[in-house]
């Protein structure tokens, strides 16, 4: 053996040691210096009495380079406590370089993630915990420290799905004396998820997640219903009696039984003449639908055409009003929310241009972003690298494009291709260069011309899209569709066509469906045939209103769904767990008092329309 190597190696290492920790100590406070020789063989130095990170510093440099480390891997967390950031980040990226060791190439990584974070330098803190995944043994686990990070890392990145996963996992670390409020943290964060972000979550296959499901599922369905809901929490607990979601039970029984109440007298506030009539007299018809099971309830429509709102709290009151539907145009709403007089629980059946919700205000809309965030975010999950977003210059076709990159670009890191289109006599050319078909038909063209033989060719398109995301008319979507099929190179895969739900007509389903083989949207229960669709009243309406277009149908299930959605407004409003599962979708109430919808998936197959799961 080279002692002489060895022993240079060792003096040299130390050195690094001292001068990385005198250099950290640099902005510490001053403190009376004393010549130092230093030795190839460093003393033991005691820390029990060190507490600051200025003491293990100074501890540092006088210990052995194996002892350094382990002082400085205690000195770094004490920084980021103290908020001194910058100097942690240094320190723990300088003291990488010294340990072969991996516990500490670990620990340190993870430091240096923590620190990134609270530099507010998100996407180099995630690359920190990624690279700590280098200096896992085979096999090996990660500790509690790093899934706190990553939760951190991952919330602040926007990806709240991501950072749910990694705190539950860190609930396996909770120590007794924290257990019920990291679980009660836990049970919070699911509540807020939609359903759709609940199967996301269930595909990351979390710890005990089977438990936390079901859970869910009960609160979700039976959550309005404390009776019902006590016999099930029985049920679950009996079935899952090991699992961590137990010490948190006891939340879940306090339900006050008065939350749910027959209301006797409510007000439903819709054009019920001029231009939106239809529109009025359609959520009208969903409402008076809803009303069969609930006749004990006077219905009271005002017509919002001829109201004089300055005289509405007077009128509500002289009715005996408990609640209030409605209304459903936007410059009625802004009026309505103005008014602090009219203070009676409300559902709103349009977001306001203006104005704050109060908290007696809860908000039904058929928002287009929320199906663009679920789209995005579940086919991101797929791995798809280059996809190409097809979609009409109207304004909510724009709106639906911008929030799908916005997501895309969250989940993904990368910004997906937006291909706006004004008409439909517009949309191949511009299908024809995203895919690039031109140029590969002027190669074909300026080969036959050299050779002056014709060869038996076909176009091929661009490799690297291998997604399509249509936001369109169903008469543009039924041009797409098609081109898109005929035009994909038999020397490609097949690219996977997706769609928005304005992609989609129940009335169009009637017809042949062929040229739209395998376009895959999301929709609304109503107007998917599937488990949660109400089929039975489905047929009735078709036969009562057999030519009603798609968008009166949609505000027909607004209006239906705005009933039960009324009736627990007071649970809605104290248990975030309650969910609505509706024929607009699975409903629940966010922070800023709007319901978000969770939609289906369906699919053309052939002849017909299915329901599908998307995996």
């Amino acid at each position: 053996m080279n002692y002489q190597g060895f022993l240079t190696s060792s003096v040299r290492y130390f050195c690094a040691v001292t001068i990385i920790v005198t250099l950290a100590s640099c902005s510490s406070s001053p403190k009376k210096v004393t010549n130092k020789t230093y030795s190839k063989q460093p003393s033991v130095v005691d820390s029990s009495s060190a507490q600051t990170a200025d003491d293990y510093l100074a501890l540092a440099q006088q210990a052995s380079p194996n002892e350094s480390v382990a002082l400085i891997l205690k000195a770094i967390p004490l920084l980021v406590t103290q908020g001194e950031h910058k100097k942690a980040l240094w320190l723990a990226r300088q003291s990488k370089v010294l340990t072969e060791h991996t516990d500490e190439q670990y620990q340190l990584s993870i430091f240096i993630a923590e620190s990134l974070l609270h530099l507010q330098l998100y996407q180099e803190a995630y690359n920190a915990l990624v690279k700590s995944q280098d200096y896992l043994p085979s096999k090996g686990k990660n500790s509690a420290a790093y899934y706190h990070v990553l939760s951190d890392v991952q919330s602040a990145r926007g990806l709240s799905i991501e950072a749910l996963n990694a705190q539950l996992h860190a609930l396996n670390f909770a120590p007794k004396t924290d257990y019920i409020a990291q679980a009660s943290n836990v049970w919070q964060l699911l509540n807020q998820l939609s359903q759709w972000e609940i199967d996301e979550l269930e595909a990351l296959k979390p710890p005990y997640f089977n438990g936390w499901k079901q859970l869910l599922n009960f609160a979700h369905r039976f959550g309005h219903q404390p009776d019902t809901f006590m016999r099930y929490l029985a049920q679950w607990q009996r079935e899952f009696s090991a699992h961590p979601a137990n010490v948190i039970l006891g939340q879940l029984t306090t339900i006050n039984n008065n939350a749910e109440q027959q209301e006797q007298n409510i007000a439903v506030l819709l054009p019920l003449s001029g231009q939106r009539r239809t529109a009025g007299e359609a959520a009208q018809q969903g409402i008076l639908s809803a009303y069969g099971a609930n006749s004990d309830t006077t219905l009271h429509f005002i017509d919002t055409n001829t109201l004089d709102f300055t005289m509405l709290a007077n009128q509500l009151s002289e009715l005996n009003v408990d609640k209030v539907i409605g209304p459903l145009l936007k410059p009625n709403v802004d009026a309505y929310i103005a008014d602090p007089t009219l203070y009676w629980p409300t559902l709103l059946l349009n977001l306001p241009t203006q104005g704050q919700l109060q908290t007696h205000h809860m908000v039904l809309s058929m928002n287009p972003e929320d199906e663009a965030v679920q789209a995005a975010t579940t086919l991101s999950k797929h791995n798809y690298l280059s996809p190409i977003v097809f979609a009409q210059s109207d304004a909510i076709s724009q709106r639906i494009a911008d929030t799908f990159s916005k997501h895309w670009l969250l989940n993904t890191g990368r910004i997906p291709e937006v291909i706006h289109f004004e008409d439909a006599s517009k949309i191949t050319d511009k299908l024809k260069d995203t895919l690039e078909l031109d140029l590969s038909e002027k190669r074909i063209a300026e080969i036959d011309q050299r050779i002056r033989q014709k060869l038996k060719t076909e176009a091929r398109n661009r490799l690297d899209i291998d997604m399509i995301y249509i936001i369109a008319s169903p008469m543009e979507t039924r041009l797409l569709k098609p081109y898109i099929d005929v035009n994909i190179s038999p020397f490609a895969h097949a690219i996977p066509v997706y769609a928005s739900s304005r992609s989609h007509s129940d009335d169009s389903d009637k017809s042949d469906n062929r040229d739209l083989t395998g376009l895959t949207f999301t929709e609304m229960p109503w107007l998917l045939k599937s488990k949660q669709q109400n089929q039975a009243l489905k047929a009735l309406n078709a036969q009562i209103w057999p030519q009603r277009g798609d968008s009166l149908e949609r505000i027909f299930a607004m209006g239906y769904d705005s009933v039960s959605l009324i009736r627990k407004f007071d649970m809605f409003k104290q248990y975030p767990y309650i969910r609505h599962y509706g024929q607009t979708g699975i409903l629940k109430l966010d922070n800023n008092g709007v319901l978000t919808r969770s939609l289906l998936w369906g699919s053309y197959q052939r002849d017909k329309v299915e329901e599908i799961a998307m995996d």
